[in-house]
């Protein structure tokens, strides 16, 4: 019997163990102990690397977890695409098959984004172990790329091409997919104000014609954040403190090639200003002259703006008071049965702050110290508001940047400030191209190239060359903002004209000549240039028939002298003014050598006032007198008034004037004078279109030479216009229409004048 229970199958002994129980005894147990390990299928990868990742050597029991262990371990490395053990006898067995090398990472059909963008966006690099994981979320990251460039209906498919010695190359083959606009931006819950006035107030618009040249139809997440903002800030400007954005959806259609936008809002109620007042808590500090910067008033509807302008005006001038370290807060307490609501302005000290360090982001062009020495702070001030708001406003000045944002938050600890800067740039080269159209002269016109960020270091070259029927110039000018690394602009100009002034004068001028500038700051707001001139001077080819009094100017004069002008500047913008004034007297006189000798006074001045926002009232006056040293003033020295300073009258339009010959003479003594208003038409903002109304005055009279045929009067002379300023994408565009409407009958007039330019 125990012969037959021996020749039956293993497995039925197995079994038949099993169930009686009885185990195997030790001596027939095989050997569980790890002797060797091999690894198969490696190419580059060595086999002690292999051993490093594995939780089980030899010596080690055969213990299943451990294998497991070890094969999950090999996997995560990423660096095989198979991984298999199994026993051989006392030898375990590790099979592997490598990833392969990405030898060529490439990207086709992607016209909109580069490949430098694409590259620094993925995570794959030439020389990198290749893993579909990875892949795959190199795919992710590319069509979220050109999801925030508003298109939704991009695909991206990654080819490999085996190549030899186990590497790929790694192809990106992208259909960038049309661009997926806004079809319809929606609004639900608002009853104040239509869906149209909302649509004006956010940046996201429907996508029309007319947008090709703007991005603001496409359809951005963040864009979407910051519309919510934008909406919440309009309504807390009208009164509506309570309002808020319920949610804001944005649905694509199925073709992926459009959005349908809806923000839901709640508006509340319109509440107006309660009882304002101010309270201190500052030691000398009286509250009393402090009441004439609020600009809160009881009865007036709330507004957000109102009281953020308060709190800047405020801290700007208890910081000028001396308070260092100052803490503006209004505290608002709400009535909603009154709808009104009680600001009070607590002034306290704030904890004293300093400037750890300043961080700038932005500026791939533009040197770090270009933006820094236009700062009011540097590392180790006091912290102070005003003057972080000033240093946005000397950067913003510079007119380098599109956008200047500065903010600040904690250092390290928590009486440092870390102020971080961040600028968009914009181009500073210009090729400018100017025409005006004369009724008497036809086409004017002069090109202009000028880089005002010369290599990125501030520094201002143009050169100029102007051609037309009665005027050649050619003129190189330079300007160092920081000459020496003080704050002291220094420059050159040199100049070469011929002015063919037959028609209002029957001569020609010729001048050849340079001038040396300087300027320095007296006050953050009061400036002092000084300059150096030598010029040579020619009136020539006076006709036969021209005015005795230019006859007697004709030949050949030197002009050797220096100036000086004084210019307080309190705008908010020196390029694009809102608000604020300015204040300029220039002087220069001539006799330093040379043979002219003369004393030449000018002084201008203009206010800017916001009367709403985007509409902006401007009043500017003129006035200059220059008299002789023993000599009657030479014609190319006198003050010649028309075109630009009194629009309606062409060019030398008004003045003293010959009148058999009717030669424009100029005069000693002018005054000038301009209202105007700048205001949006009422089309989308894209456009960059407004329009202007002016009315301007100006009178010029006074001259050496006597003579009965000399026409000069005094009296005023005066026009009315309307004006269209267009920042178009080639350049801003200006068209002016004068009407004359006091003037005498010698003056010459000019109804329509434009200029053109662009930017590059």
């Amino acid at each position: 019997g125990l012969s037959r229970f021996i020749q039956l199958p293993g497995v039925l002994v197995v079994v038949l163990v099993l169930i009686s129980g009885i185990r195997p005894s030790a001596a027939q147990e095989p050997d569980r102990i790890v002797e060797e390990i091999r690894v198969e299928g490696n190419q580059r990868i060595e086999a002690e690397t292999v051993f490093s990742y594995m939780v089980i050597a030899v010596g080690d029991p055969f213990d299943p977890e451990r294998i497991d262990r070890s094969l999950k371990s090999l996997f995560a490395t990423g660096l095989f695409a198979d991984v298999t053990l199994r026993r051989e006898g006392n030898a375990l067995v590790v099979r592997v098959l490598e990833n392969p090398i990405i030898n060529r990472l490439a990207f086709e059909g992607n016209k909109r984004i580069g490949d430098d963008v694409m590259s620094a966006e993925v995570r794959l690099r030439p020389r990198v172990v290749y893993t579909r994981t990875k892949v795959q979320s190199d795919v992710a990251r590319i069509v979220e790329l050109y999801r925030r460039s508003g298109r939704f209906a991009a695909t991206v498919e990654p080819k490999v091409i085996q190549l030899p010695q186990n590497r790929v190359d790694l192809v990106f083959e992208i259909d960038e997919g049309p661009l997926t606009s806004v079809r319809r931006i929606s609004f639900i819950g608002n009853e104040r104000f239509s869906d149209r006035k909302l649509r004006g107030q956010i940046q996201t618009k429907e996508s029309v014609w007319y947008r090709f040249l703007t991005t603001d139809d496409t359809y951005d997440p963040d864009r979407l954040t910051f519309d919510r903002e934008l909406l919440r800030r309009f309504y807390l400007s009208k009164g509506y403190a309570e309002f808020r954005v319920v949610s804001a959806v944005a649905e694509l259609t199925r073709d992926r090639k459009d959005f349908f936008i809806t923000f839901t809002v709640e508006e509340g109620e319109r509440y107006r200003y309660g009882e304002v007042s101010l309270k201190s808590e500052l030691r000398d500090l009286s509250v009393d002259d402090l009441l004439e910067h609020v600009e809160t008033e009881t009865g007036d509807w709330y507004d957000a703006d109102e009281v953020e302008d308060t709190i800047q005006e405020l801290t700007t001038v208890v910081g000028n008071l001396g308070y260092a370290f100052v803490d503006i807060r209004p505290r608002a307490e709400r009535n909603r049965d009154a709808l009104t609501i009680d600001l009070t302005y607590e002034i306290a000290e704030g904890s004293r702050v300093f400037v750890e360090r300043i961080n700038i982001t932005g500026n791939f062009r533009t040197l770090d110290e270009v933006i820094r020495r236009e700062f009011r702070l540097v590392e180790g001030d006091a912290f102070s508001s005003a003057k972080l708001r000033r240093s946005r406003q000397r950067i913003r000045n510079l007119g380098f940047f599109d956008k200047v944002d500065l903010t600040s938050s904690q250092g390290e600890i928590s009486d440092k400030a870390v102020i971080d800067v961040e600028v968009s740039e914009r181009a500073t080269g210009e090729l400018t191209f100017g025409a005006g159209v004369s009724s008497v002269d036809g086409l004017l016109a002069d090109v202009a190239i000028r880089e005002r960020n010369l290599l990125g270091r501030g520094q201002d070259l143009r050169l100029s060359f102007t051609l037309s029927g009665r005027r050649q110039e050619l003129a190189l000018s330079f300007t160092e903002p920081y000459f020496l690394d003080r704050e002291l602009a220094a420059g050159f100009d040199v100049f070469r004209r011929e002015v063919d002034i037959t028609d209002e004068g029957s001569f020609d001028q010729e001048s050849l000549g340079f001038s040396l500038r300087m300027g320095y700051p007296i006050t953050e707001r009061l400036r002092h240039n000084v300059n150096y001139t030598l010029r040579e001077d020619k009136i020539s080819d006076v006709d036969a028939d021209a005015s005795r009094f230019i006859k007697a100017q004709e030949g050949t004069s030197v002009t050797s002298g220096i100036g000086q002008t004084l210019l307080y500047d309190a705008r908010d913008s020196r390029i694009d003014p809102s608000e604020g004034y300015f204040i300029r007297f220039t002087q220069d006189v001539a006799g330093i050598g040379g043979d002219v000798r003369h004393l030449r006074n000018r002084l201008s001045a203009a206010y800017f006032y916001s009367i709403f926002p985007d509409w902006v009232a401007s009043v500017s006056a003129s006035g200059g007198h220059i008299f002789g040293f023993g000599e009657d003033v030479r014609i190319n020295n006198r003050f010649f008034i028309g075109g630009s300073d009194l629009r309606g009258f062409d060019t030398a339009g008004i003045g003293p004037r010959d009148e058999i010959t009717r030669d424009a003479l100029g005069g000693n003594l002018f005054g000038t004078g301009s209202i105007e208003l700048s205001f949006p038409l009422g089309l989308p903002k894209e456009f960059n279109v407004r329009g202007r109304l002016f009315a301007d005055i100006g009178t010029l009279t006074e001259i050496d030479d006597e003579g009965p045929e000399i026409l000069d009067e005094a009296s005023p002379r005066a026009s009315v216009g309307v004006g269209l300023t267009y920042v178009s994408p080639f350049g801003p565009i200006l068209i002016d229409f004068g009407v004359p409407i006091l003037e005498e009958d010698f003056d010459e007039t000019e109804p329509i004048r434009f200029t053109f330019g662009t930017r590059f």
